[in-house]
């Protein structure tokens, strides 16, 4: 997949720069010579240099309108968000106000302002009406949903370009929520303690985290999918059990997961990534093989957590 120099020199927004995909996109951004302004709410970036830092929660409709007017972005990427896709109730209120509220405030200002492209993160989790599904099974899926209904009718009264990518399960180094399975898995197999897994029969579509980037800079430019949902997934299907079995025989030390320790969480949708769709979109396709992908991924972590080993103990491991 090719640099996307388009982007060279333009002012480029990203939310949820501290974030697990936003740091990678917004080092991406850099290399291909964007103007990058980067948005955190609570932790700052570690790596951010040559991005101009912006702290605001975007759920406070001032906040939004403060940083647009200074940044003037030609391009906003808007990946902040709660991502914890539990159905608790406790999460209810974080990813209204994380997911949804923030993304109707950046659309209005950005529809009242510049008029920039906004890229949207979808979920594999917003519901399929098509085949029958007719409610969200998680208070992530159903901000997620509302957001991407919101970016399309924004494009559609308004006028506003906007696209959403709808992002399947993805991983990679760097993921800074330890409690995710890829980083869990692998941190707990180095510090010696097996794992606790769920049955692991829930079938899901990983991809990895350059991969993505790949997509969203792909999304930045091509005028064919304003108002759309592109799909960035690997368009394969494997087991959680397969992928942790995986991830353990890569770190190599013996230790099995305990599969079946955790209870399944109820009403899972299955989701593959419609591949061949996103490549005649926008002539995007993923070029990172899992096998390759979980090799890199293990090998970061190992090498950090050699260095640093108390930046990533794993609390309830």
């Amino acid at each position: 997949m090719g640099t996307s120099s388009k982007l060279k020199g333009k002012r480029v927004l990203v939310t949820g720069a501290n974030g697990f995909i936003g740091a990678h996109l917004s080092r991406r951004l850099c290399l291909e010579g964007a103007e990058v302004h980067a948005v955190y709410r609570t932790q700052r970036p570690t790596d951010a240099e040559g991005q101009r830092l912006w702290q605001a929660d975007l759920a406070s409709v001032d906040a939004v309108r403060e940083i647009m007017g200074k940044a003037e972005p030609e391009v906003v990427f808007h990946l902040a968000s709660h991502v914890k896709g539990a159905p608790g109730l406790e999460h209810v209120l974080p990813t209204f106000q994380s997911n949804l509220q923030s993304t109707v405030n950046l659309l209005t200002v950005a529809a009242e302002t510049t008029r920039p492209r906004v890229v949207l993160t979808g979920s594999l989790a917003e519901p399929e009406v098509t085949k029958g599904e007719m409610f969200p099974v998680a208070p992530y899926a159903a901000a997620k949903w509302a957001s991407t209904g919101y970016a399309r009718m924004f494009h559609a009264l308004y006028g506003l370009p906007t696209v959403s990518a709808r992002v399947f399960m993805v991983y990679g180094p760097a993921q800074i929520d330890l409690t995710k399975l890829v980083p869990y898995v692998i941190l707990s197999l180095l510090q010696g303690k097996a794992p606790k897994i769920t049955g692991g029969h829930r079938l899901l579509d990983w991809i990895y985290v350059s991969d993505v980037v790949n997509g969203f800079l792909a999304l930045a430019d091509d005028p064919k999918v304003l108002g759309d949902s592109v799909e960035l997934g690997s368009g394969t299907l494997i087991t959680i059990r397969d992928i942790v079995e995986r991830v353990a025989r890569e770190v190599g030390n013996g230790i099995h997961p305990e599969f079946g320790a955790l209870p399944d969480r109820p009403m899972e949708p299955t989701r593959v990534a419609k591949t061949d769709e996103s490549f005649a979109k926008i002539g995007w396709k993923p070029e990172v093989s899992l096998a390759e992908g979980i090799k890199k991924t293990v090998e970061w972590y190992r090498k950090e957590f050699e260095r640093t080993p108390q930046a990533y103990q794993l609390v309830n491991a």
